[in-house]
């Protein structure tokens, strides 16, 4: 049982580099990871939801088996089994990163399909009777308002990419929890250590959903100022432009 007074978060200040250093690699990971899962995610749900059934099959196959099992055995499978079946090795970041890019495409997948789906059809139709085809219909009329709807589960999905990271230490990636376990075995101080660990993981949630947030509520403000009724004047003058 460990005594609280004697804790000593001072030892882990010699080793506040290599933490950092451990720190820099979760947040690139993560960040390259969800920003190549999102567009990722984007386009499995775009097939699942209006490809033909011999596209839609192999999507729904990916995502149900990236989802149900666990990002320890991919990274292990694509890291040491992959290159066995293909003849071609990467290296351990490489094998980390595509592993973490994969998984959280999936869990992209389906948070676009939902915000996709919450779209009603009358938005399309409306634009093919403005003689919009399929993709620019997409990408001017639905896919600005599925934003909106779809971003604080990915604010929830940037976190837990984050957090997915430590998982990647299996393939010997100097990630923050992979350094924090090296640095333990030489303090000797387990409580501190995962302690700080555990507070800058908090920290780095709090400034994700924080920005999520801010870009959530910049995006309201604009919808409103879209949505507002003209000044009578202005609504005066268009009308009479039109006529």
């Amino acid at each position: 049982m460990t005594d609280l007074g004697s804790l000593d978060f001072s030892a882990i200040w010699k080793f506040r580099e290599a933490l950092a250093w451990g720190l820099l690699t979760t947040i690139w990971m993560g960040v390259v990871a969800f920003a190549l899962a999102v567009p990722g995610g984007t386009l499995l749900a775009l097939g699942r939801l209006y490809g033909p059934w011999w596209l839609r099959l192999p999507v729904l196959a990916f995502v149900d088996v990236i989802r149900f099992t666990p990002l320890l055995v991919q990274a292990v499978w694509i890291h040491f089994a992959l290159p066995a079946l293909t003849g071609y090795s990467t290296s351990a970041t490489v094998s980390g990163l595509v592993a973490l890019t994969l998984h959280v495409s999936a869990y992209a997948c389906e948070i676009m399909r939902s915000g996709i789906q919450a779209i009603g059809k009358g938005q399309w139709e409306a634009s093919r009777s403005l003689g919009l085809h399929r993709p620019a219909t997409f990408r001017l009329v639905v896919l600005p308002q599925v934003w909106p709807i779809v971003m604080p589960p990915l604010a929830g999905a940037a976190v837990a990419t984050l957090k997915l990271t430590a998982i990647l230490g299996i393939l010997a990636i100097d990630d923050l929890m992979k350094v924090a376990s090296r640095v333990n075995s030489f303090a000797f101080r387990p409580v501190e250590v995962f302690t700080v660990v555990a507070l800058v993981y908090l920290l780095l949630g709090l400034l994700l959903q924080w920005g999520a947030g801010a870009v959530e509520r910049r995006a309201a403000r604009a919808r409103l100022r879209i949505a507002a009724p003209l000044p009578t004047d202005l609504r005066r003058q268009t009308v009479e432009a039109a006529t």
